[in-house]
């Protein structure tokens, strides 16, 4: 699993959202897919340049939307827990999506192209591949810069990650819960179903 490494995007913004903004997370920002009322829910905190939540994702998600979420079984979170500024900056994009299905569908390209975007340090060419993703899931480009530029996004998605950071004091990502216990077995579908099996 992927430490979190210090940086300056942690040590200069961070303690200023500390001073700007409450620990209030406003929950409709919160990338959720399945049914509300759900015996299960099984968060995720992630940062999408992290190869560890780009594996978690592949290798759990789509089977878990078949065979659990799709069958009003389990909701699923997806948490903004960013680690660095292109982290962030693919946060926006996905919220660019209009429904919740869009915003997955977005969520598991970037996963799946992560190699190919989250490289290097030039954030301006990082943002341009984000776009490019985001218009090819039908996004005009217009809208996706808007996302990009979109300071009230980044105050959600910040506020997030400072509000997950007091509640469950995420040390690393991928962190996983299910129905608020911490998931520690293999990132495996078969470890994974046995756990969500036993509550149902």
């Amino acid at each position: 699993m992927r430490l979190m490494k210090k940086s300056k995007f942690v040590f200069f913004i961070i303690p200023i959202l500390f001073q700007l903004f409450s620990f209030t997370v406003v929950f409709g920002e919160i990338l959720k897919i399945g049914d509300e009322n759900a015996k299960i829910t099984v968060k995720v905190f992630s940062s999408l340049t992290c190869p560890h939540c780009a594996s978690f994702h592949e290798k759990i998600f789509e089977s878990l939307k078949k065979n659990y979420i799709d069958k009003n079984k389990v909701k699923f979170e997806h948490h903004a827990f960013p680690l660095d500024l292109a982290a962030l900056n693919a946060e926006k994009i996905v919220r660019c999506a209009s429904s919740p299905e869009e915003k997955f569908e977005l969520l598991t390209k970037l996963y799946n192209k992560q190699s190919k975007w989250a490289v290097g340090s030039d954030i301006k060419k990082i943002n341009e591949f984000l776009i490019k993703i985001g218009y090819d899931s039908k996004i005009s480009e217009s809208n996706l810069r808007k996302c990009l530029d979109d300071e009230k996004k980044q105050e959600f998605i910040l506020n997030e990650r400072i509000a997950a950071q007091k509640e469950y004091n995420i040390r690393s990502t991928p962190t996983i819960y299910i129905n608020d216990k911490k998931y520690e077995d293999k990132h495996e579908f078969k470890s994974f179903k046995k756990q969500i099996d036993k509550l149902l």
